[in-house]
């Protein structure tokens, strides 16, 4: 049975047993991004139940995101938000609370209790190509259109998304794509890593599933501590993986043998 914990301000929280979808929902828009949105995306990670193992993140209509909506840099900004002019007159400590606090709406994907897929189509611009770099892994389908449009915009990414692009990517090509704010297709996304997976579009949706699927297969605690060894890998020296991978197969082993505390 599918249960909605969520739906407001485009953004629909589902759960259906171990699995849960997180859909935007302002097609109309092409799902642009807002303040009230970002609320509703931090939401989703909070009320998320803990025996969700697989989170997947997918959009109504043609596009996943044309990223922010540009309201937000007209004097009048949204209702009831101040506008990002009325931001930038902020003191530089208020300026950096506010922008964290959006952030957080892209940074719960990575937590080591879940594992995250975006289902990408169509436009991912901006703010929704960070959201889709948030996720742990991202399935295109073949009409995908990658873009990174701040710095045209005379801004900078700073939605969390800088440091997985030049993760998946490197820095040289992360740079190149954020300076020129050109667009990366289907190919060079499955090319350079990320994508994960390139699929035509109507076959968007199942393979996310049967990606979820095989995630799913393998023990939880198995995949928590897995995800975790990865995720600190680039941060920690050759000597300190291996001892990270020592101290998490001593925990599985115990787990086991039924000797965990």
């Amino acid at each position: 049975m599918t249960e909605t914990l969520l739906d407001k301000d485009g953004v629909r929280l589902t759960v259906e047993g171990d699995t849960a979808t997180v859909t935007l929902a302002v097609p109309a828009k092409r799902n642009a991004q807002s303040p009230a949105m970002w609320r509703m995306l931090t939401e989703a990670g909070r009320v998320l139940p803990g025996t969700v193992r697989v989170v997947v993140l997918r959009a109504e209509g043609p596009s996943f995101s044309a990223g922010l909506d540009r309201q937000a840099f007209t004097p009048e900004g949204f209702d009831g938000e101040p506008s990002f002019l009325d931001l930038a007159r902020g003191t530089d400590d208020e300026v950096d609370a506010v922008i964290g606090a959006y952030q957080a709406a892209f940074t719960w994907w990575r937590r080591s209790d879940v594992l995250t897929i975006a289902a990408v189509q169509g436009h991912a611009v901006g703010a929704g190509f960070q959201l889709a770099l948030a996720c742990d892994l991202r399935v295109c389908a073949d009409d995908v259109q990658f873009a990174m449009r701040e710095t045209s915009l005379g801004l900078v990414p700073d939605l969390a998304g800088t440091k997985p692009l030049v993760g998946l990517v490197g820095y040289a090509r992360a740079l190149e794509i954020c300076a020129t704010g050109r667009f990366v297709h289907a190919a060079e996304a499955e090319r350079t890593g990320l994508a994960n997976l390139v699929v035509p579009a109507a076959e968007l949706d199942g393979a996310v599933a049967d990606l979820a699927a095989a995630l799913l297969a393998a023990p939880r605690d198995a995949v928590v501590e897995t995800k975790a060894l990865l995720a600190g890998a680039a941060a920690r020296s050759h000597e300190e993986q291996q001892t990270a991978e020592r101290a998490a197969q001593t925990r599985r082993l115990r787990d086991l043998a039924g000797l965990a505390d």
